[in-house]
């Protein structure tokens, strides 16, 4: 049942792959990985978005962010 209602809810909610690089280097320590349902702030230094599982997710960079947005 739970497959079902996975497979159901994928028809009308878009998730996309987000990697956040905190420095220039990207395959290294500080990179992290979200998978995510909405975002609600897309700007240069700053990432607001709400996560697959509901959790509201706040990342800031003073010197700026490096990140890649997938649509999966």
């Amino acid at each position: 049942m739970q497959k079902f209602w996975e497979w159901l809810k994928s028809l009308f909610i878009t998730y996309y792959k987000l990697s956040v690089s905190y420095n220039a280097t990207w395959s290294d320590k500080d990179d992290q990985i979200f998978l995510v349902r909405k975002f609600y702030v897309k700007k240069e230094k700053h990432l607001r978005f709400k996560t697959k599982d509901g959790e509201l997710v706040e990342i800031r960079g003073a010197e700026g962010l490096n990140y890649k947005i997938e649509q999966l």
